[in-house]
């Protein structure tokens, strides 16, 4: 307790918060440029990529290497450009990430999935509705770990799009003492893109859907730990 006060205090000093999200969006080109990368599931991804709308949901722990989806996107000859925007949260940790997504083209949207998440979900499915690209954690910013919460379906069932589950690893990381046992990915390997079938979402029936959201992704994130 004696050392994690000042470590706070450290990461709460301006010219920490100027430069983490700096050497994390480095540290991340490194990982995206030296792992050799697969898109499992292209077939799932191609009809989205190509313009037609959907919300890409990953588990929190998947987090660091979603930008992943977005550069092998890009390399796709039938990807329409898009604006692309995920949700996080409006805690500073939150914030450090967004800084971090958006030197990679990815606009964050502060809000919560689960807690207060109100005027986030109004400004995605404004976006949605205007056919940008979504990307959602479910279980976060703070868990139960890999159990949906209800936003993700809510906003699928009000914009009437599908959820599509995604899941991204690499071969070579670190796993942390977190919560959501996020892994720290590591350079010189190779890395997996998962996306899963599409989830329809009936408008009035979002709660029944949820169970089938949550086992959707768990499979995907087994499929990418698999591969």
């Amino acid at each position: 307790y004696a050392t994690a006060a000042p470590m706070k205090s450290l990461l709460r000093s301006r010219p920490v918060q100027y430069l983490l999200p700096r050497l994390m969006g480095r540290y991340l080109w490194l990982i995206l440029h030296t792992n050799r990368w697969t898109l499992d599931g292209a077939e799932n991804f191609a009809p989205h990529g190509a313009g037609s709308p959907a919300v890409f949901s990953f588990w929190h722990e998947h987090l660091p290497l979603m930008p992943a989806l977005a550069m092998l996107a890009r390399r796709s000859p039938a990807y329409r450009p898009a604006p692309i925007h995920t949700l996080v949260s409006k805690h500073r940790d939150g914030q450090v990430i967004g800084a971090v997504v958006r030197q990679f083209g990815i606009e964050p949207v502060l809000g919560s999935s689960s807690r207060g998440g109100a005027t986030g979900l109004r400004q995605l499915l404004h976006l949605l509705l205007r056919g940008a690209m979504i990307g959602m954690t479910p279980d976060g910013p703070r868990g139960p770990r890999r159990q949906a919460a209800k936003g993700v379906a809510q906003l699928a069932a009000l914009a009437g799009v599908p959820i599509l589950p995604c899941a991204a690893r690499t071969s070579r990381r670190i796993v942390l003492n977190t919560w959501d046992h996020m892994a720290l990915p590591l350079p010189f390997g190779r890395g997996v893109v998962v996306c899963g079938p599409a989830i329809a979402v009936p408008r009035d029936g979002w709660r029944e859907a949820l169970p089938a959201i949550t086992t959707a992704m768990n499979q995907a994130a087994d499929r990418a730990d698999q591969l």
